[in-house]
């Protein structure tokens, strides 16, 4: 990522392609696997936001297969974070460049403190995200 993009906190992860795809209700996030193949393949992620959520979240497919969601907030600047393909961490978009492991725990960079993993869980084709 160069410069500016850490300058101003532009994250490489996009919002999902079909916006229909996902819903967010009772405190939980519902992801319809089928529609979203952004989390087809390990190294897939997904930002969502809006939708009267109180949290952003980063949802991604690590390297180890699994799925994973946090919120999408570096406990430094409060910017969004991004996948690292390959290292089994997550990054600030930041300059500060913050580093966390897939529990949420800070591996390396300017952040103090770790960030908060989300409770997911597979029903079927529906990948459920609980953000309480």
């Amino acid at each position: 990522m160069g410069f500016f993009k850490r300058l101003f906190g532009i994250c490489g992860t996009r919002q999902p392609a079909d916006p229909g795809s996902w819903s967010f209700a009772d405190g939980k996030v519902a992801i319809e696997l089928d529609r979203m193949p952004e989390l087809a393949k390990p190294g897939g992620a997904v930002r969502l936001e809006g939708a009267g959520m109180t949290k952003r979240v980063l949802v991604f497919r690590g390297d180890d297969g699994q799925f994973h969601a946090m919120e999408n907030r570096c406990s430094h600047g409060h910017r969004r974070l991004d996948p690292v393909a390959g290292q089994g961490t997550v990054r600030c978009c930041s300059i500060g460049q913050s580093v966390f492991d897939f529990e949420g725990n800070r591996v390396s960079g300017a952040a103090k403190d770790g960030i908060s993993p989300l409770k997911v869980e597979t029903e079927g084709q529906t990948l459920v995200v609980g953000l309480d």
